[in-house]
């Protein structure tokens, strides 16, 4: 029992912490193992809820059936195509792992979703971190959206999407090397939002066709290192 004790942490369940405590002080095993029990219950219904967003056409909806091990045909997938698909914020759970909700919300920028209104219109309270993708440069809506994710005590990340296309692209030329390329667009997204006064951005390139490839190992394990205990371990599930 000490050692589930151990593991819950004060910020997220702490009355209950301070119930299996004080039953363990006054020897009350029962009343420590029905908290103990009532602990582990809450944590199995915990759901993570991931928002991915960004401007239309970024391939947003192309990620987020990726981030499913699902193609676009599938039946449940997030409908995509060249133009509009996505006109409001729609909930994607997770084939494998009902827990987790994979959110593709509408393209920032357009004329019914400014920047300035976007978080309010989408709902924010109810995701637990944001996802923003961009097929290019990350451009000034991403940047809003970054900094009014800030404001509220939000996680996000950066993904620099459909990164096999440019991959395709360079290798054509002479002396081409993809390491070196790849760090270059890397250093080329850092510097841009850094310009625009976002510190130390954490940015991620992904091929939403191959998540095997580039970054897309190194965005689970900070998404599992930054999100609290009590989410963790429904991430945790789907990575193993």
């Amino acid at each position: 029992m000490n050692t589930i004790l151990e593991n819950i942490d004060d910020t997220e369940l702490p009355a209950l912490k301070r119930e299996i405590k004080e039953a363990l002080k006054n020897n009350s095993l029962t009343t420590a193992a029905f908290k103990i029990q009532e602990y582990l219950e809450e944590i199995n219904n915990v759901e993570l809820n991931i928002a991915v967003t960004g401007e239309t056409g970024s391939g947003k909806s192309t990620f987020v059936n990726a981030f499913r091990g699902m193609k676009y045909n599938d039946e449940g997938a997030a409908p995509t195509g060249v133009v509009e698909t996505t006109i409001e914020a729609k909930a994607y759970p997770h084939p494998k792992y009902p827990n987790m909700n994979v959110w593709d919300l509408p393209g920032i920028g357009t004329a019914n979703f400014k920047p300035e209104e976007y978080l309010q219109k989408v709902e924010f309270d109810r995701f637990d971190f944001f996802i923003i993708v961009s097929s290019e440069r990350f451009r000034a809506n991403d940047i809003t959206l970054a900094k009014e994710i800030q404001k509220m005590k939000k996680k996000f990340y950066f993904v620099r999407s459909k990164i096999d296309n440019d991959m395709k692209a360079e290798g054509r030329k002479v002396m081409f090397d993809q390491d070196k390329t790849l760090e270059t667009i890397r250093q080329y997204c850092i510097k841009g939002l850094e310009d625009q006064g976002l510190g130390s951005p954490k940015v991620f390139l992904i091929s939403s066709f191959d998540l095997g490839l580039y970054d897309f190992p190194d965005l689970e394990e900070t998404m599992e290192k930054e999100l609290p205990d009590h989410k963790r371990h429904v991430l945790l599930e789907c990575t193993l």
